[in-house]
């Protein structure tokens, strides 16, 4: 289930609220595939739904994936997420299913004073609680703060996110910009779709946990725009890859709110 659903832990990759102001409130569609080959099977779609107030962001995301694993052996999977952002918190509910078995779970992410707090309840189980390092940046904001940095033309910085998704914990991301020739090339049987006209970098990406010096659980390859689309994701565990291609992007204008 990892392995698939962490294509748009990328998203989240990808400081204040004040810097991810770049971000542009968007809802895009991806079509899911087995590895990178131009002819590798569908698997499944995802949505990111990002929309914007004045009292900050709002993510939705769905994933629904069915990998064939042998002949006889499938394995239906799906992720959504619902969450809320603001400068200082960050609030989610998480639905993972497993052949037809669902796992709920519920977070919240605050900062109070110099402390990041995070308090996460799985199922029925009691609240787990934890302190994250203070610079963790929360998901959007992230984004805003790689654009940042790419923009400032940094070609390698590393960064450190809470991810919701897959380990509910501190993602240590080190980002490196690549060359544009290394950018995978757009499926032949894809519908084109009609990309932003802004700057772009493609970007390297390894993720490994937080907390202790370990090797990458995964890496990322993708498609930054400076309004925070992402495009032509590649997620390598190692044992498998799931590339993810936009169908569908659509662009929505931010609130305009009155100054604090």
């Amino acid at each position: 289930m990892r392995s698939v659903v962490s294509f748009l832990v990328a998203a989240a990759v990808l400081s204040p609220l004040a810097v991810a102001a770049q971000v542009q409130p968007h809802r895009a569609e991806y079509t899911l595939r087995l590895g990178a080959a131009a002819n590798a099977p569908r698997i499944g779609t995802a949505v990111h739904d990002l929309t914007q107030d004045c009292a900050g962001w709002h993510l939705k995301r769905d994933i629904r994936t069915e990998i064939a694993l042998t002949t006889s052996w499938k394995m239906s999977l799906a992720s959504k997420l619902d969450s809320e952002e603001t400068r200082n918190a960050f609030r989610y509910g998480l639905v993972q299913t497993q052949n037809g078995n669902p796992r709920d779970v519920k977070g919240r992410v605050q900062r109070q004073g110099g402390e990041l707090k995070a308090e996460i309840v799985f199922g029925t189980s009691p609240p787990s609680l934890s302190i994250l390092p203070p610079p963790t940046l929360l998901p959007t904001a992230a984004i805003g703060h790689l654009i940042e940095r790419l923009a400032a033309k940094a070609a390698s910085f590393p960064a450190l996110m809470f991810d919701p998704e897959v380990t509910g914990d501190v993602f240590l991301v080190e980002v490196t910009e690549q060359d544009r020739a290394n950018v995978r090339s757009a499926r032949p049987a894809d519908r084109p779709v009609a990309l932003p006209t802004g700057k772009s970098w493609p970007v390297f990406m390894n993720f490994s946990r937080g907390r202790q010096d370990q090797k990458p659980l995964f890496s990322v390859t993708a498609l930054v725009f400076d309004n925070g689309v992402l495009d032509r994701l590649t997620v390598d565990t190692g044992l498998l890859s799931v590339t993810a291609d936009l169908a569908n992007l659509e662009m929505r204008k931010a609130p305009v709110c009155p100054r604090s």
